[in-house]
């Protein structure tokens, strides 16, 4: 099978003896701390609207504002092509992917919530420095602390999650980062509708509300509970305990906890986790989690459609409102996919959405591709018809990746390493999302202006790699605690040659 499995009874550990219930103090501790996803959301959802907002060009970008307004036949495409405005948006994500390392050692050492903290503080003054912005270094830097900021809490928010997770329920938990994502980028969109008519510093209000999000997370940061294996991890032994007591809610919690002090004991013998991370017993950690999967979820197209997408629709004749309004409608699929995602993933498993929704979003993409062949950039606008049609199937895109590759993105990789290099192994993850994401942010106006619509075939080309890529190499991990994942490569068709 594809997929592989665990064989009943070889788990050698004591999953079977765990127990939790549902209390009030989890529920908080995880809400509370998923709020970091909040930041990555609303910086995704506010750069593309404010990016396609006169005001914001004609300050700092007056040659992109000036071809925009042209309507010329040849920029139909082309209009938003400036490697300079993009950089705007993708100078943050280069600034995430160096500042996770510094994460990694803070979370290992610190523990998942001085990472939060950090994060936070960081993203406070990004968002600052990009409200008072007088000229385009200040932007820049403005984007690089706000970087730094998403770079500390992608890196340890995920982990925070899937460790204070009891197994049954961990693909909820988790995605309670995803959800406050899209909660971010819903209210990023909304907010651009708005401040769009406040004139001449509308851009302003968006970029410097990104306080609120980065305020919520810090009080998160310092009211949440560390989570049990960082405190075994740190020597905090009895703290640890009280720890899973609350978060569990019964006093029996022996069993998961002896489990967290052996896995502890492994982790303490290793002194070069990164270096770990490449030995041939965690080869399939390494190129599922820590490069295949992070690259893949920005290679579908996803996120380049939620940085610009008020920028596309105003590329194929939508208004400036109507443009944001149609981008605020796509983000509200993204939503309702997360909620869909978060009660249905520990059901009926992470291999089904990814293989389902990847389906859907190939047939989207080559429906979009296609009528964008035939009835665009011929220097005139689009018919109403048409531009339903190509808004609806962009809905339907993004709500097959908001159930699927979204989500999944960060649960899938945050559950399948070992403690000993969890931490080391989450920073590779998120440098190589933000290496793709920034480049894919770099690169999208360009090949849209030169591809034109084979940028959204070549999108679903790559979806289709994926999924193949999915069904044949990652085994089924729902309803498996995180300390015995590792046995799923051990039984599985494929990687079992590998990691004997």
């Amino acid at each position: 099978m594809a997929g592989g499995g665990v064989i009943d009874g070889g788990h050698g550990k004591r999953a079977h003896l765990y127990e939790h219930k549902y209390t009030h103090y989890f529920a908080f501790t995880c809400i509370v701390g998923a709020m970091g996803g909040s930041l990555f959301g609303y910086d995704l959802g506010v750069s593309g609207g404010v990016t396609s907002m006169d005001d914001f060009l004609k300050e700092f970008f007056p040659a992109v504002y000036k071809r925009k307004n042209a309507h010329l036949h040849e920029t139909d495409y082309c209009k938003y092509d400036d490697q300079l405005l993009t950089l705007f948006t993708s100078s943050l994500y280069y600034a995430a992917l160096v500042m996770t390392f510094f994460a990694s050692f803070l979370t290992r050492k610190k523990g998942r919530k001085a990472s939060i903290i950090v994060g936070a503080i960081s993203f406070l003054i990004g968002a600052a420095i990009n409200a008072g912005a007088m000229n385009i270094p200040m932007l820049i830097i403005g984007r690089i602390f706000l970087g730094g900021g998403i770079g500390f809490g992608n890196q340890a928010v995920p982990l925070y999650l899937s460790e204070m997770a009891p197994a049954k329920n961990r693909g909820a938990v988790n995605q309670l980062f995803q959800f406050t994502t899209c909660a971010g980028i819903l209210i990023a969109n909304l907010v651009n509708y708005f401040t769009e008519k406040v004139h001449p510093y509308g851009w302003r209000i968006s970029l410097g509300l990104a306080a609120v999000p980065a305020t919520l997370m810090l009080i998160g940061g310092i009211l949440c509970a560390e989570t049990p294996n960082s405190l075994v991890e740190q020597g905090r032994l009895e703290e640890a305990r009280r720890v899973l007591e609350r978060v569990r809610g019964t006093k029996n919690i022996e069993a998961e906890y002896l489990d967290l002090v052996d896995a502890s004991a492994e982790a303490q013998a290793v002194k070069d986790p990164f270096r770990t991370l490449f030995k041939r017993k965690y080869r399939p950690q390494l190129i599922i989690g820590a490069l295949g999967i992070p690259a893949f979820q920005q290679l579908t197209g996803n996120n380049s459609i939620l940085f610009y997408a008020p920028v596309i629709f105003q590329s194929l004749g939508f208004g400036a409102n109507a443009s944001l309004f149609s981008s605020f409608i796509t983000n509200g699929a993204l939503l309702v996919a997360s909620l869909i995602s978060m009660f249905l993933v520990d059901k009926f498993g992470r291999r089904k959405f990814f293989l389902e929704a990847g389906f859907e979003m190939i047939i989207c993409m080559v429906a979009v591709g296609v009528s964008l062949a035939k009835e665009f950039g011929h220097g005139k606008e689009l018919s109403k018809g048409i531009s339903i049609f190509l808004v609806l199937m962009i809905f339907l895109f993004v709500l097959a990746y908001g159930r699927s590759w979204g989500p999944l993105g960060w649960l899938v990789p945050s559950e399948i390493f070992p403690l000993e290099i969890r931490s080391s192994a989450q920073s590779v993850v998120v440098c190589v999302n933000m290496v793709f994401t920034a480049l894919v942010a770099q690169l999208f106006l360009l090949s849209l202006c030169h591809l034109k619509y084979g940028i959204f075939l070549l999108f679903a080309g790559l979806i289709f790699l994926m999924s193949c890529f999915v069904f044949f190499l990652l085994p089924e991990t729902k309803k498996v605690p995180i300390e015995e994942v590792y046995l799923l490569f051990e039984n599985h068709w494929f990687w079992k040659k590998i990691v004997a």
